[in-house]
């Protein structure tokens, strides 16, 4: 027998103000993608990722990603410059992303929920917005707020785009929940001060849904 789906979210038990999604991995299930796109270039810079790379990769900005590469390559990178490399990872993304992608089994259903609870959500991602531009007519959701990454100057795990997404929506941080994935997104909503739930693509967003009924209206 199928498990029976949770009950909405009643608007008069939302004890939050926003909710705050990352994007990659979270509510489309594109962390595979970006790691394929990032050590196709690395390749082309005459190296393998690892999984010691994961950390300087997974979560992290295109520009961020590319530095990581040049600096790895101790000089050999062929001249490319970052701003090559970060070119190339966002072409490379952008074609697997047309191709490949995958939205996170209950997303369509969350967002549903918080739209027909009036919650104000915004999609908060590492990503560049013409990314972004790809993804979005596959959620079917009118966000009210998008930041990508080109609209702070430095991007997770540092606080920045969850502080700007706050202040955009006019709420204060601690009145917020994020919705993230990886560890770079994790710190960087812990640090903004928002409360933070974690996410599993591979179980979709049931928990979430479940979490997001008992969220506290305060950080941690």
């Amino acid at each position: 027998m199928p498990e029976k789906p949770p009950d909405p979210i009643p608007p008069d038990a939302v004890l939050f103000d926003a909710v705050l999604f990352d994007m990659d991995g979270t509510l489309v299930d594109t962390e595979g993608l970006w790691w394929q796109a990032a050590a196709s270039v690395a390749r082309s810079l005459g190296r393998a990722l690892t999984a010691a790379d994961a950390p300087h990769v997974t979560g992290r900005t295109v520009g961020d990603t590319a530095a990581y590469l040049v600096a790895g390559t101790g000089g050999t990178s062929g001249g490319m410059s970052v701003e090559r490399v970060a070119g190339a990872l966002a072409e490379a993304f952008a074609e697997r992303v047309r191709t490949g992608l995958t939205v996170v089994p209950g997303a369509p259903e969350l967002l549903a929920e918080l739209a027909a609870a009036d919650v104000p959500t915004a999609l908060v991602t590492a990503s560049p917005r013409g990314i972004v531009e790809l993804v979005l007519p596959r959620l079917g959701h009118a966000f009210d707020l998008v930041i990508a990454d080109e609209d702070t100057a430095r991007g997770k795990p540092h606080p920045d785009p969850y502080l700007e997404a706050a202040r955009r929506l006019r709420v204060s941080p601690a009145r917020c929940v994020a919705v993230e994935d990886s560890p770079a997104g994790v710190a960087a909503a812990t640090a903004a001060g928002c409360r933070v739930l974690v996410v599993d693509p591979a179980r979709g967003l049931a928990q979430v849904r479940a979490g997001l009924r008992g969220s506290p209206p305060h950080g941690g």
